[in-house]
Formats: structure tokens, C-alpha cells, sequence
């Protein structure tokens, strides 16, 4: 079931351990998997390598999209990953206020199909405005 909020019933998942801050470039997107993996990785002795790869797609095409659509040069971004045995949260700020948007399937394109990866790999995802930016989140459950 995929659900975007809008804001007002996130407090939930706003609740996350402190982030960790990227530049916001390309080259960023490997060094945030890796730091989501060592996150998860403490934080649930005995996650199986599919929950770790789920987390590590599901950082990588929301830290790609706030890279790509949500900062310009110098900008950061910032990751907070908490998980349990139940799932795992995941949340990327930048600093623009754009929210993203889905695009329809199309065979011909190269890109637009982070959000779409996006919803299939998680239980809920949504977007929140902040004092300057915005944060997705997203909630996988295993």
C-alpha cells in the first residue's frame, strides 16, 4: 500500500535519529548507501543481504532525486536511516521545496523511474515541507 502525505500525519516518521549530511552530487549517492547499510546493519544483528539491498535502492533513488532535482552546487543533503526488526525509515532533506513527481512509464526514457521503484520497494513514502527545503520519507516493513 503506498501512501504520499502531505505533511500533517508525519510526526511518526520525523522521529529519526540525527542525519548525516552529503554534498549534493552524484558522487554522494554511494557513500549515503554504505553509511544506510552500517545503520541497518547495527541496528538489526542478523538482517538478511535482501532487507540491506532493499534499504541501500531505496536510499539511492531518493538521495539520486534530491542530487538531481533538489540542490545546485555547494548544496547538501542529509540522510536519517533508523531501523528494528519490523523496517526500516528513511528520510532525505534538501533544500528545495520542489516535491517530486511521478512520471508515467515510458520505454524510451533513461530516467524517471526512482519514484516508481520507490513505491514498489516500500509500505508507505511521502514528502514533507521544512523550514528551508523539504524531506522524503519513505517506511519499508519486512
Amino acid at each position: 500500500m503506498q501512501n504520499i502525505a502531505r505533511g500533517d500525519s508525519l510526526q511518526e516518521v520525523l522521529t529519526l535519529a540525527s542525519p548525516r549530511t552529503f554534498p549534493g552530487t552524484a558522487r554522494s549517492v554511494g557513500q549515503a548507501r554504505t553509511y544506510a547499510r552500517q545503520v541497518v546493519q547495527k541496528s538489526v544483528p542478523g538482517i538478511t543481504e535482501e532487507q540491506l539491498d532493499q534499504v541501500e535502492l531505496l536510499v539511492s533513488e531518493l538521495v539520486t532525486n534530491a542530487c538531481r532535482y533538489g540542490t545546485e552546487p555547494g548544496d547538501l543533503v542529509a540522510v536519517a536511516v533508523t531501523a528494528s526488526r519490523a523496517g526500516a525509515r528513511v528520510q532525505v532533506h534538501d533544500p528545495a521545496r520542489r516535491r517530486p513527481r511521478r512520471k508515467p512509464p515510458n520505454a524510451d526514457r533513461q530516467r524517471g523511474r526512482g519514484l516508481l521503484i520507490v513505491e514498489a520497494l516500500c509500505d508507505s513514502w511521502g514528502v514533507a515541507d521544512r523550514p528551508l527545503g523539504k524531506v522524503v520519507w519513505a517506511v519499508l516493513a519486512w
